[in-house]
This record gives C-alpha cells, structure tokens and sequence, in this order.
C-alpha cells in the first residue's frame, strides 16, 4: 500500500448531508468541507467531491469552483477513508481492497456505508477484494516500506474482531495490505467516535518518521496520550516528530477530539484543520516544516469535526500507478 505522500491521480471527497449527523452544523461543515475540495483542485490535483442527490449536488455546485468533479453516490457518512477503496500496487498493477464494515463498532449505520468502497473501486476500473474480517482505513497508516501503525483501542476492540487474536490481525495486516511490521500504539484521543483511529494521533510523514502531538497546557486532555504513543515509538525504533496539539477544544459541554494530525496529504498540498485555538498557527508552521515538497495550508474544520472527523477522514486518495 503506497505511503499518502506518493503521487496520487485523484482524491474523493464526502460532501455532508444529513442534518442529524451535524446538528446546527451542517451548513458550516458543507462549506468547510467544499473549501478544502477547492483548495486541493485550485493546487492542480483532480479532485472528485461525492454528493448524496440532486438537491446536495446542487448546493455543492454554489460552493465549489469549476475544477471540483461531483458526483451523486448513495453514501451516509462522509468519512471515505475508512468506507472507500483501499488501493495496493505490485508489479505494475494497482487493485483495491475492501473489508468488512459494521458502523465502526455498531455505532452509526447508514446506507450505502457497506457498498461505496465497492462502487468507487469499479468505477476506478480496479480489481476488488474484500478482506474476511472488519477494517477501517483511518485505523491503519503505512510508511510505503511495509511498515504500519495503529493502536490496541480500535484494532483490539471486542467491537470489531473478537475473534482475532494480536498476532492474527498482524497476519492479516500483511496478507491484505502488504504490511509485515506493526507499531502498536495504545489509546486514540479522548471522545473520539471511532475507538481510537490512529489518523487522529499518529501520522507517517516519511520513510519511519512519525508525526505525534505534544501537550499545550496543563489542560490539555490527551498529554498522558501523546506521551505513551511517543514512548511506546521511540522505543519501536521509530523517528518522533512533534507537532502542536490545539489543546482543550470544546463544543458546549463535549470535549472535541480535535487534533492537527487529520490532515490531507494530497500530491501538490498538506491541508490541516483548524479549530480557532491559539495554537493553530504554530500547528499550521510545525507541519508545513515535516513537507519541504509541498505547499501547506490550514482551513478551518470545526464545524466538520461536529459531524465525527476531520479532512483527512472524509477524503480518500487515487495512488497513481508507480513506473
């Protein structure tokens, strides 16, 4: 499975419609969602915005410019990175991979969840498998080397495969996706929606190079987190980065599992979420350091991160294929 930074062909977006995913937040999010859209295609990379029906297809076209691609598939949530296809290339072939799908831990279930990755990966033209057991793709980051990260809280839940062992999953890590190393990191953020996703914690910027975030303030909810991912890394033998968290970021009463590291790796362009924390512009300048290769930018996400996620979680990339 080809590292997010390899040149892709396209990226699909999810384009939010369902009101009671985002309560009061639904306009902002669509708007927030069509300017990252905007910011990838205006950097020169195809980008492919999916909409639910004729009436989100509609509004969307008000909201992004002529050189984003919609179109209407039946989908729910918008998080294509963990619904959409997972593409892997040997010898000059690309095909896809799907895994089996249950509304991360039987949470949140809506049509068309279980069958876009399939459509997606036709569409493509690409061969299609699907995996025996249950996989999301926000819970897997790979170093283009065979090397993948993920944490004991998503892919260890009772919710998704009780019936793998550790050793099974790792099995299974590299029978359908190539990995045949495994950096088991612990929890995911506090409230997040997936039972700890790793694109939430933890990101490969390069070849054994993670990216993790550090504590800013003594209120910051996930320090005891960051400190056991960067422990539990180094002691694996992986190169740390750190980069800024946004700190303490709530939604009335809720704390938000807000973080930097859900961004967008696109082939000309890094987009990162913003919260409106003080510490967005550091966080902004930590990551644009870790891509010397690519223009980087911070849009704000907060209304999306209302729905459950963030850019790089409603975004899914098109590898393109290696010479």
């Amino acid at each position: 499975m080809p590292p997010e930074w390899a040149p892709q062909d396209w990226l699909w977006i999810g384009f939010p419609h369902a009101a009671e995913e985002w309560p009061g937040h639904l306009s902002r999010a669509q708007e927030q969602i069509a300017a990252f859209a905007n910011a990838v295609a205006e950097s020169g990379q195809e980008v492919r915005l999916l909409v639910r029906d004729a009436a989100n297809e509609a509004h969307a076209r008000t909201l992004v410019s002529g050189g984003v691609t919609l179109e209407r598939r039946e989908f729910g949530d918008i998080w294509l990175r963990d619904t959409g296809p997972l593409v892997v290339q040997s010898r000059g072939v690309r095909e896809a991979r799907r895994f089996a799908f249950n509304g991360w831990g039987e949470k949140y279930r809506m049509p068309g969840d279980e069958t876009i990755g399939a459509e997606l990966a036709d569409d493509a033209g690409l061969p299609l498998t699907t995996a025996d057991w249950i996989l999301e793709g926000g819970a897997v980051d790979g170093d283009g080397t065979g090397l993948v990260v993920t944490t004991e809280q998503c892919l260890l839940n009772p919710n998704r495969n009780p019936s793998l062992t550790r050793s099974e999953i790792e099995e299974r890590l590299a029978r359908d996706l190539g990995f045949g190393r495994v950096l088991w990191l612990g929890d995911g953020l506090i409230n997040d929606h997936t039972d700890g996703h790793v694109d939430n914690l933890a990101r490969f910027v390069a070849a054994n190079t993670l990216c993790l975030p550090r504590a800013t303030g003594w209120d910051d909810p996930n320090a005891a987190i960051y400190a056991d991912a960067k422990a539990r890394a180094r002691d694996f033998g992986v190169e740390v980065r750190q980069i800024p968290s946004p700190g303490l970021i709530t939604r009335g009463y809720l704390m938000e599992p807000a973080s930097y590291v859900n961004f967008a790796i696109t082939s000309k362009l890094v987009v990162v979420p913003t919260f409106g924390s003080q510490h967005d512009p550091d966080g902004v300048a930590a990551i644009a350091e870790l891509f010397p290769d690519r223009a980087v930018i911070g849009l704000p996400a907060d209304a999306v991160l209302a729905g459950g996620g963030g850019f790089h979680c409603a975004s899914q990339q098109m590898p393109a294929l290696a010479a």
